[in-house]
Parts: structure tokens; C-alpha cells; sequence
């Protein structure tokens, strides 16, 4: 963040001072929530989780090496102190215990405030560009490109993996400091005016719109909806900023209308201002084409996997250009970003020779459907076709729809030749994908149900053989992961079979 006296942070989040020998005393670090992180001139946030106060720790903060706390109450040590009535959040996904009082909610509320003074005075003071993505599927692998392809022009801070809701933006945006040239933010939603609040915490001055689907369509009710949420943040953009846009999705490209910007559209169209063309997977699913921008084209050989990540790879190219990058330098990038979040089409090979696709950080229609195309991809491009498994759990938020959705993703594994779909779960959601897999025409034990994660562990150690190749995928909730660690050895140190 940019340095503020306590007195400042204090005017900033309407708090008050308490214990503070020093009004003046600076904040030179970062903001942090864990007391294990706190380094020296940070300021500690005191907020209250699942399982622990924050406000606890607040001794053990200051002895750290902390200025201050944000807190919601005096600590005995170094203060700011917001009032339960400060504020309120959109909707928190974020863990607060006991917070009947509001106490959570206004550190969140005092977090986000601080965050937007500190993000605009760097914008106005050092240049800053805040990128916002958002996007049904895609945001996290984006926002990785992103940052690979930015890297070459000045320093670049992220979030880590998805860490993106009420508490993850602010707190992103608060580690940009004065030599941070780019602050690139996912911007997430689980209902209307989520998204139009994240952008007026870190104001972006480009904005880019992968795609309108069905995550979170429980929420929302329906898909118009979700793109009304989605152009919240082509509305939030300045006249002299950019909307980057998928010219490829009729309910995306259609935002154009809805902002003051200048667009650029990118996809597979025709009319495309930045597209792909000569689109070919290799035998690790990994794409290679050509990158059309201004009149010029450049080879691109993507070491991410999935097709889909084409689309991802176009709006980062855009926004590069858009920041001054020269073609050449985006082609190179772009080819040399590595999956730089956990969980998401992170491909490993075991000893034994059984290639693991581990995409289970988080599962909607769209990225079933797009890590289902990759497994079958990386198993049948190979000299010898290898047997595919694809291991799914349940699809979260998806409301009224959420039987069809799975039943869709069962009928498209039998359509895409799967070999092995061990459905795992035990509600009608899972019922009905496996239902959807039979009915589709997997007879035998092509499509197994299971009821957890152990079942879904011993089936495999019991069946899969060197040269297969496994996808693991659900909503995050389902914590599926733990049949990938299984598989690799990543699990408390195992050895993979």
C-alpha cells in the first residue's frame, strides 16, 4: 500500500485511535490478517474467522514488527478502532464467527476503504494500471497470463490461486505499492452490485470479459442475469480506459454498448480485433496457433493445457498491447507462462507412469465441459491412445438446474469417449450424472458412483494401470482434490503408485 501515517488510515476508514503513542508513525508494509506473516511497518488486520479472533493475536502482531491493528474493538496495543456501524460488504463468502455484532463486517468495510484510497492515490502518484477480470470460467488462468505477459513491462501484483471475494480483493490490492507498475484483481459475484462494488474498491482502468455461463446460476436464476453482473465492470471503466472483450460470446460482445471505453474484442471470430487462427492441440492438450493483432501475427505455442485457454491467452495479449508491449514480446510471454495457481489443469505424471490431470480447485458446467475435451485430448493424441478417467463430484450453485447441468456433463463424457467416470457423491446432482452417462449409452461399469472419496481412492489404486491418464474435478466445497494428491504422492508425503 502506499505509506499513510495511523492519523491518515484512521481519517480514511472513520476510525479512532487507541493506545497510539504516535499518530504519525508510518505504515510502510503491507496489510496482513495472519499474525505468522506480519513483517516489520505492516499494519495487522484483526478480524474475526472461523475458527479464531483475530483480535487474539493483536499482542503478537505488535511484537512482530506491526505499526498498528485495524480492529473492531481495543486491543491494549496500538489501535485503529472501526465501529460495528462503519459499513457493510456484499454478500461475504469470507468466514467471520460470531460477528453479531457487525464487528467482521466493518474491518471488511474498513479494509475495502483503505484499499480504494490506496489504489487511487498510486493510479494518481506512480501510473498504476488496475486490470479487473471477470468472467463465468477462466478468471484465475487469466489472471495468471496476465500477469506473465505484463511481467516484461514493470512489476505486477496478483492474488493467489482464486483469492478473489470480499477480503482477497482488498487485501491484493493493498500490496501494490510505488513500484508496482500493474494491479491485476479477479473480479467474482454472487449476485448483483457485487461485482460494481469490487471495482469501486480498486477502480480499474481496463476491464475484460471472458465469458457469460452457468456458474452460479442458483444465484443469479438465470444466464441474462449473470451477464448483467458480469458488465458491471465495462460500466466501471473510464472513457480513456478499455474493455477487452470475447467476441466469440454473443452475451459478452453485446457489452460493448454498455460502457464509455474503447473496446477491443478478441476471439476466434472473424471480426476480431485480436484473434487466433491455425488452432492445433499437441499430445499434452496444449495449444498452438497464430496471434493476429494490428495488422502483424506471431506463432504462439501455449504451455498451459486445454484448448480453452486460447480465449485466456487473446484477452491477455490484449491488454499487453494495450500497455505497450510489442507483438513479439507478447508471443514470447505468452509461450513461457506456466500455471502459476494450484489446482487448475496442473498436469503431472507419477512414477508409476499414470498422468494426473489435477483441475479440482473449483467446477462449473463450462469448466467440466473444457477439462473433459482436454483429458480426452492429451489420452487419444499420444502414438498409443491411453485409457481416460475422468473422476467428477458435484457442481455447486447452480440452483434449479443443477440435475440437468449434471446429467448434461454424464451424456457429454459417454459423446466424448471417456473410458472410466467414477461419479462421486451420494446427492441427486451426482445420481443424476451418472444417470445421464448410462442413459447416454455407458453400459457395464463405464460410469461408477461412489459414495466418497475413499471409494473413489481404493477403486482407483485397484484399477488404473501405467499410461492412464485421470482428471480430477469438482466444486471446491467437495475437496476432491485429495484423489489427486492421493495419486501423485502430494498427500502427507506419499509415494504416487
Amino acid at each position: 500500500m502506499i505509506e499513510m501515517t495511523l492519523r491518515e488510515i484512521a481519517d480514511v476508514v472513520g476510525g479512532e485511535l487507541h493506545d497510539v503513542p504516535d499518530p504519525q508513525a508510518l505504515v510502510t508494509g503491507s496489510v496482513e490478517f495472519d499474525s505468522r506473516r506480519i513483517g516489520s511497518g505492516d499494519l495487522f488486520l484483526a478480524l474475526p474467522g472461523a475458527n479464531s479472533d483475530g483480535h487474539d493475536y493483536a499482542g503478537t502482531a505488535i511484537a512482530a514488527g506491526a505499526v498498528a491493528v485495524l480492529a473492531a474493538r481495543p486491543v491494549g496495543v496500538p489501535a485503529i478502532v472501526v465501529a460495528p456501524d462503519l459499513g457493510s460488504v456484499p454478500a461475504t463468502s469470507v468466514a467471520l464467527s460470531s460477528d453479531e455484532d457487525g464487528s467482521g463486517a466493518a474491518v471488511l468495510a474498513a479494509l475495502a476503504e483503505l484499499a480504494r484510497v490506496s489504489t487511487e492515490r498510486l493510479a494518481e502518484r506512480t501510473g498504476l494500471t488496475v486490470v479487473g477480470v471477470t468472467g463465468s470460467s477462466g478468471k484465475t488462468s487469466t489472471k495468471d497470463l496476465l500477469a506473465a505477459v505484463l511481467a516484461p513491462l514493470g512489476a505486477v501484483v496478483a492474488p493467489p490461486g482464486s483469492f478473489n471475494n470480499e477480503l482477497g480483493h482488498p487485501w491484493t490490492a493493498l500490496r501494490a505499492g510505488p513500484d508496482t507498475k500493474f494491479l491485476a484483481l479477479e473480479l467474482s459475484a454472487r449476485g448483483r452490485g457485487h461485482i460494481a462494488e469490487l471495482a469501486r474498491i480498486a477502480p480499474p482502468r481496463i476491464g475484460v470479459v471472458l465469458n457469460v455461463g452457468t456458474a452460479h446460476l442458483g444465484e443469479f436464476g438465470s444466464r441474462e442475469a449473470i451477464a448483467q453482473a458480469k458488465g458491471e465492470l465495462v460500466e466501471a471503466l473510464p472513457a480513456e480506459g478499455l474493455a477487452v472483450l470475447n467476441a466469440d460470446d454473443p452475451n459478452v460482445s453485446a457489452m460493448a454498448s454498455r460502457t464509455t471505453a474503447r473496446v477491443v474484442k478478441v476471439g476466434l471470430s472473424g471480426d476480431a480485433d485480436i484473434r487466433a487462427t491455425d488452432v492445433i492441440t499437441d499430445d499434452q492438450a496444449r495449444a498452438h496457433f497464430t496471434l493476429h493483432a494490428g495488422g502483424e501475427s506471431m506463432p504462439v505455442r501455449l504451455a498451459v493445457h486445454g484448448e480453452h485457454q486460447v480465449g485466456n491467452a487473446l484477452a491477455a495479449a490484449a491488454v499487453a498491447l494495450e500497455c505497450g508491449a510489442d507483438l513479439a514480446t507478447v508471443a514470447q510471454a505468452l509461450s513461457g507462462a506456466t500455471a502459476a495457481s494450484v489446482r487448475r489443469m496442473d498436469v503431472t505424471t507419477t512414477p508409476a507412469g499414470v498422468t494426473v490431470i489435477n483441475d479440482s480447485y473449483n467446477a462449473n458446467p463450462d469448466s467440466v465441459r473444457a477439462a473433459l475435451k482436454a483429458l480426452v485430448t492429451l489420452a487419444k493424441s499420444a502414438g498409443e491412445p491411453r485409457r481416460s478417467w475422468a473422476v467428477l463430484g458435484e457442481m455447486g450453485e447452480l440452483g434449479d438446474t443443477s440435475v440437468i447441468e449434471h446429467d448434461a456433463i454424464g451424456r457429454l463424457a459417454v459423446r466424448l469417449d471417456v473410458d472410466r467416470l467414477i461419479v462421486v457423491g451420494t446427492g441427486r446432482p451426482s445420481h443424476g450424472m451418472h444417470q445421464g452417462a448410462v442413459m447416454e449409452g455407458s453400459w457395464g461399469e463405464e460410469s461408477i458412483l461412489v459414495p466418497d472419496i475413499d471409494a473413489a481412492i481404493a477403486l482407483l489404486d485397484d484399477e488404473i494401470a501405467a499410461g492412464d491418464v485421470v482428471l480430477v474435478k469438482a466444486s471446491k466445497a467437495v475437496g476432491l482434490w485429495a484423489v489427486a494428491e492421493h495419486l501423485t504422492g502430494a498427500a502427507e508425503g506419499k509415494t504416487a503408485r
